[in-house]
Parts: C-alpha cells; sequence; structure tokens
C-alpha cells in the first residue's frame, strides 16, 4: 500500500497502539542544549581528521576548501533552519526530502544520513583510541577493546533517557571548547608564518607552489577535509520531537551552532599549522598535540589538550550516535526500514535505533581500524544528503510559496543553490580521496535502494508524522487544482 492512500496502513499491530509505542521524549531541549548538541556533533573535528586535508593540497588547498566548505555549511543550515520550522520531525532531512522530492527523495537522503551517522562515530572511536594511546592511560593501546568501551558506554548513557544524554554532552561540549581556546592562544604564542607552507612542492601537479604544492586539483582533494570542521551540524533538526517549541528554538540553535564552529575552525587550522608546521602535523592522529611538542617531548599544556582532546571526541562520538539513532527511528517508523528498529523503551528511548548502528560501527571501527578511510565514507553520504536537502529547499520555496515559514532563509533559493553546487563538487571530490571508501559507500546506498524498491516502498506507514505532512500537502494541492 502507498502512502498516498487515505486507507490505514497495513500493520500487524493496532493501529492506535503503532505510533503509541513509537514515542520519543517529548520538550526534553531548549536552544541552549541544542546548540551545545550542533557543536557537540563537530568539535572532534576540531582535535582530528581535517589535518590528513594537507597532505592533499597542503595549507593553502585546504585552507581554500575549508573557506567553500564553510560556505557550503553555512548556506545549507540556513535552508535547514527554514526547513526545520515548517516541518518539525525527527526526521530531519528526510522528512524535508520526503516533503519536496517525494518518497524516493526522502529515502535516499535518509539513508545518506544515516551512513554518515553510523560511519562517523566508526572513524571517532578509532581517533578516541589513537589520543588515549598517546595518553598511555592504563597501558592502553588503540584498538577494538577501546572501540567497544565507548560503544557500550555511551550508548548506555542514550538508553538511560535524551535529556540525561543532551545534559552530559553539554557538560563535555563545554570541556573541550574551553580547551580549544586554551590551546589557540598557547599556539599562536610560537606562531611562525613560514611554517605554514613547509609541505614540499609536487612540481609536476598543475598550478603548484609553496601555497598549494598539491597544484589546483589539490583544493579539491582536501574538500572532504575541510568538511570535518563543520560536518554533523546538520543533524541539528533531528531532535525536533524532543525540543520545546521547534519552530522557534531550532532555526535559532542551528544558526548559533554554525557560528561558533567557524570560529573554532579558523583559530584551530591557523594555531596548529602555523606553531608546528604544516608538514609536522598533517599525518598525525592527534595534531593539535603535536602541534605543542616541538621537539616531541611531552609538555603539561600538551598532555591537557589530550585530556581536552579526549572529551571533544567523546562529545561528537556521543552525540552522532544521538542523531543516527533518531534518523533510524524516524525512518523505521515510516516504514522505510524494518519497523521494529523504532520501537521505543519506558524510558522514550529507540533502544534498537541505539544498539544497531552501535554494533555496525564498533564492528568496521574494530575490523578497520582505518579513520581516514571510515572519515571518507561518512562524507560520501553526508554529501548526498547535503545535496538533496538543499534541492528540497529549492523546491518547496518554488512549489509550495504560500507554506508558512516562520523562519525564512536568507537569499532564498539562490543561498540553498549554492549549498547544492558545492555538495555537488564535495561529493565528486571523495573519489579523488579515496576510490575505495566511495565505491564501498556507493554499494551500501545501492543495496538499501534495492530494499526500498522491492520491498518497503509499498509498505509506508501512512500516520508517521513525516508521512502525514506529505499526505495533507498532496490533498491541498489536488483541492487547489480541483
Amino acid at each position: 500500500m502507498t502512502v498516498e492512500s487515505t486507507k490505514p496502513p497495513t500493520t500487524a499491530e493496532p493501529a492506535d497502539d503503532y505510533l503509541e509505542r513509537r514515542t520519543l521524549r517529548r520538550g526534553s531541549a531548549g536552544w541552549l542544549l541544542l546548540t551545545g548538541l550542533g557543536v557537540a556533533y563537530v568539535v572532534s573535528g576540531d582535535y582530528s581528521g581535517w589535518n590528513f586535508g594537507l597532505a592533499e593540497g597542503g595549507f593553502g588547498g585546504l585552507a581554500i576548501a575549508m573557506a567553500l566548505m564553510g560556505l557550503m555549511y553555512a548556506c545549507m543550515v540556513f535552508s535547514l533552519a527554514e526547513l526545520s520550522s515548517v516541518l518539525p520531525t525527527a526526521g530531519g532531512g528526510y522528512g524535508f526530502a520526503r516533503r519536496a522530492l517525494g518518497p524516493w527523495g526522502g529515502f535516499l537522503t535518509g539513508t545518506a544520513i544515516l551512513i554518515e551517522y553510523i560511519l562517523a562515530p566508526a572513524a571517532i572511536a578509532i581517533f578516541i583510541g589513537d589520543y588515549v594511546e598517546s595518553l598511555g592511560l592504563f597501558g592502553l593501546t588503540s584498538g577494538w577493546p577501546v572501540y567497544l568501551a565507548c560503544f557500550v558506554i555511551f550508548i548506555g548513557i542514550h538508553l538511560w533517557g535524551v535529556g540525561e544524554a543532551l545534559r552530559f554532552s553539554f557538560v563535555v561540549t563545554g570541556i573541550a571548547v574551553a580547551a580549544l581556546l586554551v590551546f589557540a592562544v598557547a599556539a599562536f604564542m610560537d606562531f611562525d608564518a613560514s611554517k605554514l607552507n613547509d609541505i614540499a612542492v609536487d612540481s609536476s601537479a598543475f598550478g603548484s607552489n609553496s601555497w598549494l604544492p598539491m597544484g589546483l586539483l589539490g583544493i579539491w582533494a582536501a574538500f572532504p577535509f575541510g568538511m570535518w570542521f563543520f560536518l554533523g551540524v546538520e543533524g541539528v533538526p533531528l531532535a525536533a520531537e524532543e525540543t520545546k517549541d521547534p519552530a522557534r528554538t531550532l532555526p535559532r540553535a542551528i544558526r548559533w551552532s554554525m557560528a561558533i564552529l567557524i570560529v573554532l575552525a579558523l583559530l584551530t587550522f591557523f594555531a596548529s599549522a602555523g606553531a608546528r608546521g604544516a608538514n609536522a602535523i598533517q599525518e598525525a592522529g592527534n595534531p593539535l598535540v603535536e602541534a605543542l611538542q616541538p621537539d616531541g617531548e611531552a609538555t603539561t599544556l600538551s598532555r591537557i589538550v589530550n585530556y581536552a582532546g579526549l572529551a571533544g571526541l567523546v562529545a561528537s562520538f556521543f552525540s552522532l550516535i544521538y542523531a543516527g539513532s533518531r534518523q533510524l527511528f524516524a525512518l523505521s517508523r515510516a516504514g522505510y526500514l524494518p519497523r521494529f528498529l523504532s520501537l521505543t523503551s519506558s524510558r522514550k528511548a529507540p533502544y534498537l535505533g541505539l544498539l544497531v548502528p552501535g554494533a555496525i560501527g564498533f564492528g568496521l571501527a574494530a575490523a578497520t581500524g582505518d579513520g581516514a578511510r571510515m572519515l571518507n565514507v561518512a562524507v560520501f553520504g553526508a554529501t548526498i544528503s547535503y545535496a538533496l536537502m538543499s534541492l528540497s529547499h529549492i523546491v518547496l520555496r518554488r512549489r509550495e510559496p504560500g507554506l508558512e515559514r516562520p523562519y525564512r532563509t536568507p537569499g532564498g533559493t539562490l543561498t540553498s543553490s549554492v549549498a547544492l553546487v558545492l555538495a555537488c563538487s564535495a561529493l565528486v571530490a571523495t573519489f579523488l580521496v579515496d576510490v575505495t571508501a566511495a565505491l564501498i559507500a556507493l554499494g551500501v546506498y545501492v543495496v538499501a535502494i534495492a530494499y526500498f524498491g522491492f520491498y518497503s516502498r509499498k509498505r509506508l506507514v501512512a500516520r508517521a508524522p513525516e508521512e502525514e505532512f506529505a499526505a495533507l500537502a498532496a490533498a491541498e494541492a489536488e483541492l487547489e487544482r480541483g
């Protein structure tokens, strides 16, 4: 049965019991907690991961990539702020695309977001292992016991309840941000502009120089790493059903999160490369710590930043698990994925939506130990979702101009068009950096599409909020045509 039908969905459960068993805790977060959530999604990207882009484009190439990706995210979050004020449901990007692009658009967007939010925690777990090993905590090395501890402990906190989880995330994020500011002050005291361009120039690359040692193509190849300073902030709307006054709260939280992240990205990038040199940190698992250790010996400050880096990684890991569980919950509740995955506990936590992605993420981290590859797979999914969400904003603006919009995107469709073009460029860049990672992600995507095309698209749950929004829009359009 298709969602366009006005009859109740075919389900093994009583219709009046289906959504009752799939309910999140309402009103658990205000704009401040959501702003903290937006920063928490991303803050680990300041501590690790972005520096691999120096090997792809050098300091200049990564700087330009960061600026362009920052522009993409800024344009996208302004678009998402409008969409989240119109459609405040746990589906987030899936819900926006479902309204604008139909069931296929909703599924393609939601699946891409899931790829991002399952793979990004796997990458971060590996980075956490690097930090734990560098600190020498309990003699542990980066490996599966550390990854398992991460998933077990932090999924456990999420199962406890969303309010407790968001407050925990807020505190840990505050520690990580404060440490970034302390790091920046210390690193800038040793800043030397000549160290920014100390990566060897590849004379065979077109347009190469000391600023762009890998040439002009290096800028493009650095796109996925420029994204790491902002990757995940788009997840704020996923908290819509657990938010107080979402139409007002979500746009405010999204804008503040992005503003804070831009400041942190600039401070981290310039301070790190200028203190130690771009060449010294381009392959480091903990680049901020390396930046504070010019002779390779640990200092009091570098150890403090190392501990804080661990806090930042934990904050992002913890928050991305939350985002992935809410996206899976929404897709499952609407029937796009197996419905049992959206069942919630007595504490209103989607327990299978937490446990299943967690098990997959742990398995990937333990099997590969390759944080950079996991990062690239996550970026592949992210860029597809960004393109589709930006397109959704353009379509809804043109098709439903009279739709009530408590918040309106500055620049309108021009803003979302910029995000769309840059997202498509970043998608292609994933193939430049790691073809294997891109093909792995593409393979997973194809399998998911086959599942939807042959099975779940005929079994959607019309009473799910995102489906009801779309059905009402279709009914209104039919009345207008009549």
